[in-house]
């Protein structure tokens, strides 16, 4: 993922790693043979941070490409139409 804002890049990052700490408690929960409702609470919060990092990469790049297509197309081979696609495959 290219992208010409460090402080964006940072909280995608950010985000991940959230999701990351968030999948280790619901590892934990299963192997702990904690209850139903404790995993998938736990479950719900992971599947809500990755969408939002999806979003924001997304947007991050949509953005640039909407600033100048042509290089978002020689940096990351990508068009607004498969942009367009992978925010579908999110929502």
């Amino acid at each position: 993922m290219a992208t010409n804002d460090p402080e964006n890049a940072r909280r995608i990052l950010n985000r991940l790693r959230r999701a990351r700490g968030q999948l280790d408690a619901v590892i934990n929960a299963v192997e702990r043979e904690l209850p139903c409702r404790d995993v998938v609470t736990q479950l719900a919060a992971v599947s809500s941070a990755l969408d939002r990092a999806g979003f924001a990469i997304i947007a991050t790049a949509m953005k640039d490409c909407v600033a100048d297509p042509e290089s978002a197309l020689a940096e990351d081979g990508i068009t607004t139409e498969e942009l367009e696609k992978l925010f579908m495959t999110l929502a």
